[in-house]
């Protein structure tokens, strides 16, 4: 039995191996794809594309484990079902859950790996690649500036621009804000044209602008004679500008990894456990809050009422008639107008802290999925195998032909669900532990299904079985369409004789 569970583990172990990095390979190539804008054209060396490729290809691990994990056992069980070994195993009398076990027990290490690379490794890569990726994006800026979005340069500067022309790179209506001195947007030059390029040592960013103008105000105010105050300004209109904008020095500037350490994705476990119970806390705080905010604004908005005694009776004799029908115009037009003031401001209270209470409920929903995440994508690789191990028993097809198409087939599927998934969980529409296990939970019966058949011996990816089907439907559709009209004949026969 050890030979045989040797036989079976090398089987697999193989194609595990190689299904693993061509899924990595076909991830990282999406990755380029996506970014390949913001990488093109800056300059980089080669020691921060092998840096950004190595990080990129850490943080698509866990999505490639349970595809690899998927294929791999597709392939494996169909090529020994293919090669007649698999019949061989069940002649001898050994099981296919005895078959499975070596590679159920490799399974679950794959598992397990994979949770503590997500939990120990990922939060890592993720802070790493975010910030490479950011100071990438901040490489070059004249290459980031784009349409109808402001671009910030050194934090001192904002750029925007209207169009660009992407032959000429010629802008249309430049608008520049200068943050310089920290006080707002003091200084303002708008042109109607120009050009943005860096300069050859990479240090200067040089704006050549072309008919605009320049404005700038002065926080100083004068008090003339009058007790007006004035608040000077001045404006310069020109023809041709050139502005230098110093950059941080020569080559690729690394961005503060503390920019990013607050996002849920470089967090681990732990962390995520403790930023989320001081979420929930502040969370429940400001409920509380917004309580006795509405509580007091609705029903106490005279301060005496709390000063009366509560067990001093008043009486009072009131009219048969409605009391606001006794008063005066005059008194019920201002009774209206304080009602329709208090009413509008309550709305406007109430769903400005119910937008509030939805931002914040979505960013500690965005924790919560980074927390389960980290379990739902170990167990996805338990899920695929009890999917591909059944199905390649019940194909019998190896190679990478027909294994490689049901794999995508379901791993499109799984995709397709644990994205609508996640983006209900996002939006508040479900609880974060559904969206995130909703996969899950749907191809799981469909593996232990699967594993039922394939232990049984069921012929239902054979196609013979569902052409044997449709002739046998055929043929008694025939039968009882036969029976039919000659019923039909019979009864008219009769009415004849009649």
């Amino acid at each position: 039995m050890k030979t045989l569970y040797r036989f079976i583990i090398k089987s697999y172990i193989g194609p595990l191996v190689m299904t693993f990095f061509i899924v990595m390979f076909i991830l990282l190539m999406q990755f380029l794809w996506k970014y390949i804008d913001d990488l093109v054209g800056k300059g980089l060396e080669w020691k921060v594309i092998a840096e950004l490729l190595l990080y990129a290809s850490s943080n698509l691990v866990p999505m490639a484990l349970p595809l690899s994990t998927l294929l791999a056992s597709l392939m494996t069980m169909g090529n020994l079902g293919e090669n007649n070994e698999l019949l061989a195993m069940k002649s001898a009398g050994i099981s296919l859950p005895r078959i499975l076990s070596p590679l159920i027990f490799i399974t679950i290490l794959i598992s397990i790996s994979a949770f503590f690379f997500s939990n120990n490794v990922l939060p890592y890569t993720n802070l790493k690649i975010s910030t490479l990726l950011y100071s990438v994006k901040q490489q070059k800026p004249e290459l980031a500036i784009k349409e109808g979005v402001f671009t910030t340069i050194n934090d001192v500067y904002s750029i925007k621009i209207a169009e660009k022309n992407q032959k000429t790179s010629l802008m249309r209506r430049i608008m520049i804000y200068d943050h310089s001195k920290n006080e707002g947007n003091l200084v303002i030059t708008s042109a109607d044209s120009g050009y943005i390029k860096v300069s050859n040592d990479e240090k200067r960013l040089i704006a050549t602008l072309y008919s605009g103008n320049t404005y700038e105000e002065r926080l100083e105010s004068a008090t003339n004679k009058s007790g007006n105050r004035s608040y000077p300004s001045t404006s310069q209109k020109f023809q041709e500008q050139v502005i230098v904008f110093e950059l941080q020095g020569k080559g690729l500037q690394k961005t503060d990894e503390e920019l990013f350490k607050s996002s849920a994705q470089t967090m681990n476990l732990h962390q995520l456990d403790i930023v989320k119970d001081s979420l929930s806390k502040q969370y429940r705080s400001r409920e509380k809050s917004f309580q006795h905010n509405l509580h007091y604004s609705v029903f106490q908005r005279n301060k005496n009422v709390n000063k009366q005694d509560s067990l001093h009776k008043k009486m009072f004799l009131l009219p048969e008639d409605s009391l606001f029908n006794k008063l005066p115009n005059l008194e019920k037009q201002r009774i209206i107008d304080v009602a329709i003031t208090s009413a509008r401001s309550t709305k406007s209270f109430i769903s400005s802290t119910s937008d509030e209470f939805y931002s914040k409920g979505k960013y500690i929903a965005r924790h919560k999925i980074e927390w389960n995440r980290k379990f739902s994508l170990s167990f996805a690789c338990f899920v695929f195998f009890f999917i591909g191990a059944p199905l390649g028993a019940i194909i019998r097809k190896g190679g990478l032909g027909m294994p490689v198409v049901v794999s995508v087939f379901f791993f499109v599927l799984y995709y397709i669900i644990t994205i609508s998934g996640e983006k209900f969980a996002r939006e508040l529409i479900w609880q974060p532990a559904a969206g995130m296990w909703l996969s899950s939970f749907i191809l799981l019966p469909l593996g232990a299904f699967l594993s039922y058949k394939a232990t049984t011996d069921s012929v239902i990816m054979n196609s013979d079985f569902y052409t044997d089907f449709f002739k046998k439907i055929s043929s008694n559709y025939k039968k009882l369409h036969g029976k039919f009209i000659g019923l039909k004949f019979t009864k008219s026969q009769v009415r004849l004789n009649k």
